[in-house]
């Protein structure tokens, strides 16, 4: 399926898709007194939503490349959810069928699995990315059976390219995006909405300016923005290694354990689950960062998987950089927030 038309530099966008995602999994906050700052034209109160699970597995996993809201034509570096849905929607009637395919293709991207030609033909075959079975799932499941958000000009430009018409069936999440959260939903509300906002910014910032822009952006905005979002969430939110980027950014004795932990579940193959700690009058949330194959491209082997390019910039701004040597499916960091026991968010 085809998303727009023009002639498109293919290397240069799987460059820039993977040095997107890779610079997004570097941002750090590390600030210990939050201050205001301008966080864009995003309603916070849409970043992230409770409900189905398969829908917040989604928004954390796919919308960095398949976003919903970037333009048709001007940057977009991967179909939107959308245009998956539908073409799998018309490829496979039944939700067996449907899952089965969407996984196959998860486990192993490829030409020869691939039923959207037109998106491979513009943005070239997915990388291959570690999806725990019962994600991958979860997410199939939440495509098939509700209505997922949509560009305003997705319907449009179904009708030249769908074989079917078109096709956003399913429930639609409703009561229970109302319903209370409980404190490991509240923690991960915080997390992913942090993480979209840095995503986007980022993002914006690759389609106006490039990606050496973006490498900037990531030393000198993204702490403010998460700032942003610890006053905005009334929380304390960073991120926080045992290998950082920045010194400023090292995991303390508690933080460690955690990560040390999460190694242990991640190198079993165990499906991940926040850690949720009460303290008092205080929540202590903790939730890993994994990385993929695109994260390598700053954070793997230098001269191997990190470019020569990449490594002058992260020399320059990271001089003290030991945030090198990962591969695919290890944890890199976790996400370290602190919010009121009571908080109604």
């Amino acid at each position: 399926m085809d998303i727009g038309h023009g002639i498109i530099d293919l290397k240069d966008v799987l460059m820039k898709r993977s040095i997107a995602i890779a610079i997004i999994f570097s941002m750090i906050s590390c600030k210990e007194k939050p201050s205001s700052s301008n966080i864009g034209d995003d309603s916070i109160s849409k970043i992230v939503s409770s409900g189905h699970e398969g829908k917040v597995l989604m928004e954390n996993k796919c919308y960095l490349c398949h976003s919903p809201s970037a333009p048709e034509n001007k940057g977009r570096i991967a179909p939107p959810m959308i245009a998956v849905k539908a073409r799998y929607m018309e490829s496979f009637e039944d939700e067996e069928a449907f899952t089965e395919a969407f996984s196959a293709f998860l486990k192993s991207p490829s030409k020869q699995n691939a039923i959207m030609w037109g998106a491979v033909d513009r943005f070239g075959v997915m990388p291959y990315q570690y999806f725990p079975e019962d994600e991958v799932g979860k997410i199939a499941e939440y495509l098939y059976d509700y209505q997922i958000e949509e560009p305003e000009w997705f319907k449009e430009h179904w009708k030249g390219h769908g074989k079917t018409p078109y096709n956003n069936s399913g429930k639609t999440v409703g009561t229970e995006d109302n319903a209370p959260l409980d404190h490991k939903e509240i923690g991960l509300k915080y997390a992913l909405g942090t993480k979209k906002v840095l995503g986007k910014n980022l993002m914006g910032t690759i389609q106006t300016k490039g990606v050496d822009a973006a490498l900037a952006f990531c030393n000198e905005r993204a702490y403010t923005l998460t700032d942003s979002m610890s006053v905005h969430f009334n929380a304390k939110i960073k991120r926080v290694s045992d290998k950082p980027r920045n010194s400023k950014n090292k995991a303390n004795k508690t933080e460690l354990g955690y990560i040390e932990a999460f190694k242990e579940q991640v190198a079993n193959g165990n499906s991940i689950e926040p850690v949720v700690v009460e303290n008092n009058d205080q929540i202590d949330f903790y939730y890993p960062i994994v990385t993929n194959n695109m994260c390598l491209k700053c954070h793997g082997t230098p001269e191997k998987t990190i470019g020569k390019e990449v490594m002058k910039s992260l020399s320059r701004l990271y001089p003290n950089d030991k945030a090198t040597g990962y591969n695919v499916n290890e944890v890199r960091g976790i996400w370290s927030i602190i919010f009121e026991k009571d908080s109604l968010h």
